[in-house]
């Protein structure tokens, strides 16, 4: 297939790139990064770059948590509008196969269960809560300790923050393209991704990316709560593969099919600055007790929708690709 991939010159990109072209397809790089004038915004552009293209492999986005609300009309911008020109385009010229860099940030907080009332969904954590120490959602209707869990496909969406709300946003956007055309849409819900080529210092990376700066910079990293909020942590050439993956199974026409896309292996963010460290050779961490609104706790994957439909599963382990990640000077 000739694919089209957007934010083919970045981190999850990049690699998108390589992984295709291993399989044997003919990736077409479009980025901002290569040529100011591959805007995913601008539709003109979209419509030259989409001549001749079987599929769309659509990795452009600013990610990240951001700053608050002070940065959401760019979120949008970028995320949703860019989107929308996109699919928009391909419905004009007749691409009928997507797939998206979705986010396990749609869920919000991840599953979890109370002793009593079973499977319950804790509101936002309060600034009160988390002044306090409190870190752990309580449940909703007696306030007793819950036990988290793997989150599903089939879990309600509940975006916390601004840049979760454009994934979800993409999202719908991609599954009303379908249903108009017929196309087939998949949503690879990305869990942490990490790796070599990943971007560092800056508002938008991941907690793996600060905790490599730090440690570059001979700084202990800074863990954030006390550091037992759960991640699943999966490597970047793992994600290329699920895209790979995607683009070539048969898939539904007319409908969105989302895939949470994981290691499996629940980490904390503790365990993941100590992994780091002592990769590095570096200070041990330091636990803050700091916190960001819009964070949520606890959030892992179950990738098992992945693994049995696609065929699919992760390759690189924690402790090699922490390893690799601690001596990649690339970004």
């Amino acid at each position: 297939m000739r694919v089209l991939v957007t934010g083919g010159a970045g981190f999850i990109g990049s690699h998108v790139v390589e992984a295709l072209r291993a399989s044997g397809h003919e990736p077409l790089v479009y980025d901002v990064r290569e040529d100011p004038g591959a805007d995913v915004r601008n539709p003109a552009s979209v419509a030259r770059a989409l001549a001749g293209v079987d599929a769309v492999c659509h990795q452009a986005a600013m990610v990240g948590l951001g700053n608050g609300v002070a940065d959401a009309a760019e979120y949008v911008s970028r995320n949703d509008l860019g989107t929308a020109v996109l699919v928009a385009a391909m419905a004009e010229a007749g691409v009928r196969r997507l797939v998206l860099a979705g986010s396990m940030v749609v869920y919000g907080e991840g599953r979890y269960a109370c002793p009593r009332h079973g499977v319950v969904r804790p509101g936002p954590r309060s600034v009160a809560d988390l002044d306090a120490g409190r870190f752990e959602p309580l449940c909703p209707r007696c306030g007793a300790e819950l036990s988290p869990g793997l989150v599903d496909e089939n879990a309600p969406a509940d975006p916390r923050n601004v840049y979760a709300t454009t994934k979800l946003a993409q999202e719908h956007l991609a599954a009303a393209w379908a249903r108009s055309t017929g196309g087939s849409a998949v949503s690879l819900r990305y869990h942490n991704v990490y790796g070599p080529r990943m971007p560092r210092d800056t508002p938008y990376a991941g907690v793996a990316s600060f905790f490599r700066s730090a440690l570059a910079r001979g700084e202990a990293p800074r863990v954030f709560e006390d550091g037992r909020q759960r991640r699943d942590f999966v490597h970047v050439r793992d994600v290329a593969e699920a895209n790979v993956a995607a683009l070539e199974a048969e898939t539904a026409p007319g409908v969105l099919t989302a895939y949470n896309t994981g290691s499996g292996e629940p980490r904390t963010v503790g365990e993941l600055a100590h992994a780091l460290a002592a990769a590095c050779g570096g200070p041990e961490p330091v636990v803050t007790g700091e916190y960001r609104l819009g964070d949520v706790r606890h959030i892992t994957a179950d990738s098992s929708r992945l693994r049995s439909a696609l065929g699919w599963k992760p390759q690189v382990g924690f402790a090699e690709g922490m390893r690799e990640f601690a001596a990649d000077a690339s970004a």
